[in-house]
């Protein structure tokens, strides 16, 4: 029965159309990450980035070579909205922008990860089979149809990144309006809306409205009665959230969605009105059905267990950050730190000081002075820059950390060199010290 249901063909006109606005936002989000300056002060200007741990080899190509890298991935954006070459144009893009989410976390963003999960999604799924330049070189692919599971496999994605979304901001300090009071302090400048920001009606209303759209708006979307409501809803959340947090193409990505859950015939007659609407209800049995039902099996267990992780590591998320990424953890904190770093002769006892200036951007430092994995990265790359110099250094690292306004408080053990001990990856790293109890 299952089986049945996810092989059973549906009208493709919201996967046809989806491509198309998937496409121009890979366009924007690459082109704009140029004129932008995001890739001059991300990728260009720093002597190296800090890579996801595991990738230390994936460093940013010299001169203005990450110019044109993200002009190549703009083409490709422009490729996949033609539909050209779209398999191979999709599977580069996913390969292209996954490096380079893997390259840097300085500039971490929730979008950042959807967009490389995507592209390889979309790498997998018959988009281009109308509207496109594929179909008029090659007849014989042309379709007005697509297994239903090409649209669960989205609204399935869609369903876990916002219910971990929601359900990480059940805590203290969200439930209480702390955080996104002091989120709201930081637009007070804004113009005609910054006072109004500051408003604590307001902030209740964000942070439980936060928890509520996050948690419901997939079933919401999914029922035909309250689907058109959900929507406008929707809307007004992600522009909202497009001008007051400036976070890039995710609204406007989770918009376009929305295509996935109306009916394909409203689809078809706004967007593709010259299409033949399909409305056969053929099972059509694949020859990659096995394939693709245990490649999709496997990658939504990852995605479901991967978020799960840091319940089970030793102490809060929130502080130690371990199991904070790829965990659909984003805006839920406000952390600030003061941090100094020293190295230590193992031959003669001296002690230096290091000046961040000399290393490290501005983002880069906030990272270093706030996130125990870049310390710990950075205290490595320290250790390797004095023994090119001769030297056998040990570094240490004097760190004090606020989370959301509370007293700072010492985040790394002092006494220990940080540049002799191992990542761990699964478990808890006890030179990180432990947090206030709520």
């Amino acid at each position: 029965m299952l089986n049945n249901q996810l092989f059973k063909h549906i009208d493709n006109s919201a996967l046809v159309v989806f491509r198309i606005i998937f496409g121009l936002l890979c366009f924007l989000e690459s082109v704009g990450a140029i004129f932008t300056g995001w890739v001059k002060r991300t990728l260009v200007e720093p002597d190296f980035t800090f890579n996801f741990i595991g990738f230390e080899f994936l460093q940013p190509l010299p001169g203005n070579g990450m110019y044109y890298y993200y002009a190549i991935m703009g083409i490709f954006g422009l490729l996949i909205i033609v539909g050209y070459k779209y398999r191979f144009s999709t599977l580069a893009f996913a390969i292209m922008w996954s490096t380079t989410y893997l390259m840097q976390k300085s500039s971490y963003n929730n979008h950042y990860y959807l967009l490389m999960l995507l592209s390889g999604i979309m790498a997998f799924l018959p988009a281009h089979k109308y509207a496109s330049v594929d179909a008029k070189l090659n007849p014989e692919i042309k379709s007005y149809s697509m297994p239903q599971w090409c649209r669960w496999v989205i609204i399935l994605q869609l369903f876990i990144v916002y219910s971990y979304a929601s359900i990480a901001k059940l805590y203290p300090d969200w439930l209480d309006t702390s955080v996104i009071e002091l989120m709201m302090k930081g637009k007070k400048d804004y113009v005609f809306v910054g006072d109004f920001l500051q408003q604590k009606w307001l902030h209740y209303v964000l942070a439980y409205g936060g928890i509520l759209f996050d948690g419901l708006i997939v079933p919401l979307l999914l029922l035909k009665r309250t689907r058109k409501y959900a929507f406008v809803v929707s809307i007004f959340f992600h522009l909202f959230n497009s001008f007051i947090f400036q976070i890039g193409i995710f609204p406007y990505m989770s918009l376009a969605f929305s295509l996935f859950f109306f009916q394909p015939e409203v689809i078809q007659k706004l967007f593709l009105k010259k299409k033949p609407f399909y409305s056969e209800t053929q099972v059509l049995v694949s020859p990659l059905k096995i394939p693709l039902i245990i490649i999709f099996s496997v990658y939504f267990i990852i995605q479901i267990g991967l978020p799960l992780r840091h319940y089970f590591i030793e102490d809060n998320v929130l502080w130690t950050e371990e199991g904070h990424r790829l965990s659909w953890r984003m805006m839920l904190r406000v952390k600030s730190g003061q941090t100094s770093y020293y190295v230590e002769n193992k031959d003669t006892g001296k002690r230096t000081y290091i000046n961040l200036n000399k290393y490290l951007s501005a983002k880069q430092k906030n990272s270093a002075s706030t996130k125990p994995d870049v310390m710990w990265q950075f205290a490595q790359r320290l250790k390797q820059d004095f023994k090119s110099k001769g030297q056998d250094v040990a570094v240490y690292i004097n760190s004090k950390v606020s989370i959301n306004g509370k007293p700072y408080k010492t985040l790394i053990n002092p006494d220990i060199n940080i540049a002799n001990v191992e990542w761990e990856v699964f478990k808890h790293s006890h030179w990180i010290l432990p947090s206030i109890k709520e």
